[in-house]
């Protein structure tokens, strides 16, 4: 189980692409609990999770966007804990006016052991919508773990302090004969028009013969911008989409 807390560790460290030039950063730092339940083999494991994290998107060069993001979580289950550091960095560029598209890097570390991602995203931005694809390669040398990874995400704003989003993913492991979906919801809402706003999500993930069950509780603090400003110039949490799901094992 070890070896998969590492591999989706890696795979959440994705963030949303950039959609729209800005004139200087833009991003945002938060605080989340978790708690997850686990069943592997009729047996049960209960574990909380206790985070930190920060992201900023940032002007480069013409239409290109740098974002860069870093997470640090601790993981206890009662009888041991674990730390995760992790970290990705992005750069996307417009094509036309509402499509993004790029590549990221992201790296994370659990218990001495160090994963490395690569990948690439694509977004699709409606007036009320943001539309995100992400295909990945995670490579585990310590633990010989080789993961590709594909997943969706739909973000829709029902209002400006108002965001709900729901997705699916799907990975397996080379040379493993192990694949896994995992689906959950999440939304964010804007306290009385402060930069301050509050998350919550559900996941349900499936891989092989492991059913974990995760909810999660957070509060974020913004600048630069709004909810949906702040998604479409790159700096949406790592974590707020469904790759961010797979994270919560």
């Amino acid at each position: 189980m070890k070896s998969l807390l590492l591999v989706t560790s890696a795979l959440a460290a994705f963030a949303a692409a950039p959609a729209l030039a800005q004139d200087g950063p833009i991003g945002s730092v938060g605080v989340t609990y978790g708690n997850s339940e686990a069943e592997l083999g009729g047996l049960s494991a209960d574990s909380d999770a206790y985070a930190i994290d920060g992201v900023v998107a940032m002007p480069a060069f013409g239409e290109w966007t740098v974002t860069v993001a870093a997470n640090a979580s601790q993981f206890d289950d009662g009888s041991s804990d674990d730390t995760t550091l992790a970290g990705t960095a992005h750069l996307t560029t417009m094509a036309g006016s509402d499509l993004r598209f790029g590549g990221f890097v992201g790296a994370a570390d659990v218990a001495d052991e160090t994963a490395l991602t690569a990948g690439v995203e694509v977004q699709k931005y409606l007036s009320k919508a943001t539309l995100t694809g992400v295909v990945a390669y995670t490579t585990a040398d310590d633990v010989d773990l080789d993961v590709w990874s594909v997943g969706g995400d739909a973000a829709f704003y029902v209002t400006e302090a108002l965001r709900l989003n729901a997705g699916v993913s799907w990975m397996t492991i080379d040379d493993a004969d192990v694949d896994g979906f995992t689906y959950g919801v999440g939304a964010e809402y804007v306290i009385a028009r402060s930069p301050f706003s509050v998350t919550a999500g559900l996941s349900h993930s499936d891989i092989e013969d492991l059913d974990v069950d995760t909810w999660t509780v957070g509060l974020r603090y913004s600048f630069g911008g709004g909810l949906q400003a702040r998604d479409r110039a790159g700096a949406a949490l790592p974590g707020s989409g469904v790759m961010g799901i797979l994270g919560s094992l």
